[in-house]
């Protein structure tokens, strides 16, 4: 929502109820606090969500309180952006005197828990939605938390001095604001990054001890997730927007509950378009029923039974302040990468898993491209993709391969 700055983009469909809303009828408590991210209206009342606050809903109600409460910090170590010329210098990461619980995620956690003492207290059932902003850009954490981390020693991504051969060359723009950047730098912005997850995983804790507490965490399902990837140095780049690489798709999803295995490990591809559909199932509510959207509590349940029915992924890319037309599918160990705008993207991510070898355009791989460009265009049809249906036009037939292959 922050890089798509006209007010017609990115506002949800009401026609489609909202995982949330569905919990709800159930006669579920609902309750959100934090980020965001996906709507300009704000109204989270429209999806299901009965208390909720966030950046923009308390600056509406002028609650200021939430604001004051966050202390401003004195920076212990600090790290800047100031590349391409013109553009303003940066901070990117820091270390603050502040501990978490006094910035926003503590804050953040802290209504959380005034939501759970209420809900927890009834026969109802709940559902509580915490949404911190951090480990996001800039990188911020406290200073005691980055002494856990020995920064010569952190380790830099293999893939860090990509010079992007054959791959599109918006890639290699993005690269300029950090290409000045020294290892000391790198690591620094990593250890920053690692310490803030330290303490989200530290803020989730005391959420989670209350819950157990209560005596109801046997009964609840936990998930902890991210809403996208960092490359933090992988390619050369930070942040995400620009290319498809596995830093930024390739998330953490943590669950456990009722009708879920204990600790295993399961290598199905599933996405968070996935995920409301497969809570619903798990707490036996009435089922979103989309073609982009399939329950997996299947693999929950029975991991190495059921992953075998999940090893294809699918991602839609719209660019963000610059447009662009980006389309990714995963089909076992290959990755087809679909970029209107440059030359498209095709890896064995077993033999290249950190991406540095571009197969698209070679001619022994034309069968593998042919073939997964079929199954996009599947997909398109399915999920009534018209940006690319509606390509007929000659000039812009800028796919390897039309719909009829």
């Amino acid at each position: 929502m922050t890089h798509t700055m006209d007010e017609d983009q990115v506002n949800l469909r009401t026609q489609y109820p909202h995982w949330a809303q569905h919990l709800s009828n159930e006669g579920y408590a609902t309750g959100y606090f934090g980020k965001w991210h996906a709507d300009h209206s704000e109204r989270l009342e429209n999806f299901g969500w009965q208390k909720y606050a966030t950046i923009e809903s308390l600056r509406r109600d002028a609650k200021s309180a939430f604001f004051k409460a966050q202390a401003q910090p004195q920076y212990t170590l600090e790290g800047f952006v100031n590349m391409p010329e013109g553009y303003q210098k940066q901070r990117f990461y820091g270390a603050v005197d502040t501990p978490a619980e006094k910035r926003g995620m503590g804050l953040w956690a802290n209504m959380a828990m005034e939501f759970l003492d209420e809900v927890m207290q009834n026969d109802a059932p709940w559902c509580c939605f915490l949404s911190v902003t951090e480990p996001h850009d800039p990188f911020y954490c406290s200073s005691d938390a980055l002494a856990q981390y020995d920064i010569e020693n952190i380790p830099l991504p293999p893939n860090l001095n990509d010079d992007f051969a054959e791959r599109p060359g918006i890639y290699r723009k993005a690269g300029r604001a950090w290409q000045n950047w020294t290892e000391r730098q790198h690591r620094e912005a990593a250890a920053c990054y690692y310490a803030s997850i330290s303490e989200i995983d530290a803020t989730f804790g005391r959420v989670l001890d209350k819950v157990e507490q209560s005596g109801q965490l046997d009964n609840t399902i936990v998930v902890v997730t991210s809403d996208h990837g960092e490359l933090l140095g992988a390619h050369g780049l930070y942040c995400k927007n620009f290319t498809a690489a596995e830093e930024i798709y390739n998330i953490p999803m943590i669950l456990s509950g009722p009708g879920i295995a204990a600790g295993k490990v399961s290598n199905a591809r599933v996405g968070l378009h996935d995920l409301g559909s497969t809570l619903l199932e798990l707490a036996q509510c009435e089922s979103i029923d989309y073609s982009d959207s399939r329950s997996f509590a299947k693999v929950l349940l029975k991991p190495h039974t059921a992953e075998s029915n999940f090893q294809q992924g699918y991602a839609e890319y719209f660019g963000t302040r610059v447009l662009i037309t980006q389309r990714v599918l995963w089909d076992g160990s290959w990755k087809f990468i679909f970029n209107g705008f440059d030359v498209d993207e095709l890896y064995n991510m077993e033999e290249d898993p950190w991406e540095m070898n571009n197969l698209a355009e070679k001619s022994e791989h034309q069968p593998r491209v042919k073939s997964m460009m079929k199954q996009m265009w599947n997909i398109w049809k399915t999920t009534g993709d018209k940006t690319l249906l509606n390509s007929q036009y000659p000039i812009l037939r800028i796919a390897p391969y039309g719909p009829d292959v």
